[in-house]
């Protein structure tokens, strides 16, 4: 069980989060200073830089969070189907999830799209922030295991599909460009099969 101490430092620190995504989506990034989200916040300067090192480093940490939150979601949401759907098709299912999360909160889409990069995802997704998030590198590797088939470089294979459904919805949700999210999707979900198919170690017979 947490301590007193430790449960309090943790309210600090969560308190310290929320403060600074309420300004990182309203006021923006740039605009915002850290005495801005200590005086939010209600605690002192110094206490910030007990948890994080800059700036950058909690906007890093926040990005890691609510990836991982909108991931708890989206497998919390669709449950026991998940174990009965071939790799690919739960990848699939579980993206979808969180495009529709994304499409119904467009504030935290921006802050996603805006800053989220390669290095800070895996460090998302092997660190997670607090003690409420999602292990991904534990899930994704569980439905490698699980696959019949083989992957070769299942990171790379990771980050092409992140690449590519950050960058189209974005667009597409934000802008309709180039045409509207519905629209998009099934060309989004084949072009994912297409990335995973070519990642597979034993080549799919051609019907």
């Amino acid at each position: 069980m947490m301590g007193k101490v430790d449960l309090n430092k943790k309210l600090k620190e969560n308190s310290l989060l929320k403060t600074a995504f309420e300004f990182f989506t309203t006021k923006g990034f740039s605009k915002t200073s850290i005495t801005d989200i200590v005086e939010k916040a209600g605690v002192a300067k110094g206490t910030f830089y007990l948890y994080f090192k800059d700036k950058y480093d909690i906007r890093n940490k926040l990005v890691s969070h609510k990836s991982s939150q909108l991931f708890k979601a989206a497998v919390s949401e669709l449950g026991d189907e998940l174990d009965r759907l071939p790799f690919e098709d739960k990848l699939i299912r579980i993206i979808d999830n969180i495009i529709n999360q994304l499409n119904e909160n467009q504030s935290l889409l921006t802050f996603i799209s805006k800053n989220l990069s390669w290095g800070i995802f895996k460090n998302a997704i092997t660190t997670p922030v607090t003690d409420d998030d999602v292990d991904f590198a534990e899930i994704y590797q569980k439905m490698l295991d699980e696959s019949p088939t083989g992957f070769r470089d299942p990171e790379i294979m990771l980050f092409m599909i992140i690449e590519l459904v950050s960058s189209t919805i974005y667009s597409a949700i934000l802008y309709k460009e180039p045409c509207s999210l519905a629209k998009l999707k099934p060309y989004l979900y084949n072009s994912i099969r297409l990335i995973i198919a070519q990642h597979e170690n034993k080549p799919k017979e051609l019907k």
